[in-house]
């Protein structure tokens, strides 16, 4: 079950009596927890009808005898329980944990729970092998709330901006994803900022992004991939020391980057194949004309393998400046000096 599938059974108040909310992404977990209380306490009082626990910290067998009181007002009673991963604990690789460990007892539950409460269980990665996992999956009471895929990054964008009456085109929700992904945490900020920026009604755009997340414009992007593509690293070093802002260890400028350098590899690998110039750039992300006409100058000069070399400096580059005790402009001046090369 996806998160948008729980939360949309919660607004119809078709509740399930327990689910299993497993993933890394805390954004979406949290979100579908919030949908699932909200619908099962109602209008009712909290304070009678909510327990909340957190896993290691109070027995299994505590929560679930918690799960079997009645609702006072409310049309479900409310169990919570945080960090489920704690009760994952024992043998590796096939070797047998205890018969009465907490996730056994919780399996026991799943297979006779009380209606009239909801019990949802977060963990953000429990071992698959388990049998309150592979019972939750079977049930289909298992939400999985992991991080989203580059690719589905802009449709999880363009979604939520429409939500706040923004829209947004696929290229620039494209654009905002290398920037602001993977964290949905971030994305869901800057989206937030960036509608109060635009205003009610008004479309997201690349300009809007441009100032209010990643501090700089894509004509300065573009340019910095213009005097890539002839190899002039002094050019090249002088934009970045107009653009670079320490504040954000130049990782917004490295997404810029390397959403434009994508949208270079999409179109030459579509002309490449036979499509037409037009059609290859908006395939690329590119849907006006001019961005047609401007794609294919820049890639004409450059091959494929040029391109793919460009790619890997980029993913090199960005673990450097998220992991590296290097100054992050040194790491970008190295990334400069690489991508020049010949």
């Amino acid at each position: 079950m996806t998160p948008a599938q729980a939360c949309a059974q919660a607004k119809k108040g078709e509740l399930l009596p327990v689910y299993l909310v497993v993933g890394e992404e805390r954004l979406l977990r949290d979100e579908v927890v919030s949908a699932l209380r909200d619908a099962a306490i109602g209008n009712g009082i909290a304070a009678f009808n909510e327990d909340k626990f957190t896993a290691g910290e109070t027995s299994a067998d505590k929560i679930f005898a918690a799960a079997r009181t009645v609702p006072m007002m409310a049309p479900k009673r409310f169990v919570l329980v945080r960090s489920a991963e704690r009760w994952d604990s024992g043998g590796e690789d096939g070797e047998a944990k205890s018969a009465d460990s907490p996730l056994d007892i919780f399996a026991q539950y799943i297979d006779s729970p009380i209606d009239s409460t909801c019990v949802v269980v977060v963990a953000g990665k429990l071992d698959g092998r388990r049998k309150a996992v592979a019972l939750a999956k079977k049930k289909n009471i298992l939400v999985s709330c992991e991080s989203l895929s580059d690719g589905e990054l802009p449709g999880w964008i363009a979604q939520r901006a429409k939500e706040k009456g923004n829209p947004i085109d696929h290229d620039t929700a494209e654009l905002l994803g290398q920037i602001g992904g993977p964290s949905l945490s971030y994305l869901s900020d800057a989206l937030e900022r960036l509608s109060l920026y635009v205003g009610p009604g008004a479309a997201i755009t690349e300009a809007a992004v441009s100032e209010c997340v990643a501090r700089v414009r894509m004509g300065t992007t573009w340019t910095l991939v213009d005097h890539v593509g002839r190899r002039d690293l002094g050019a090249a070093m002088k934009t970045l020391a107009d653009v670079y802002d320490p504040r954000d260890r130049g990782l917004p400028l490295l997404g810029a980057l390397a959403w434009s350098i994508r949208q270079l590899v999409r179109y030459k690998a579509e002309t490449n194949a036979g499509v037409g110039d037009f059609e290859a750039a908006k395939r690329a992300g590119a849907f006006q004309p001019q961005r047609a006409r401007e794609l294919a100058s820049r890639t004409k000069p450059l091959t494929e393998r040029q391109l793919e070399k460009w790619l890997i400096v980029l993913a090199e580059t960005d673990l450097a400046l998220k992991g590296s005790k290097r100054p992050p402009d040194a790491i970008l001046e190295d990334m400069l000096t690489r991508l020049c090369a010949r």
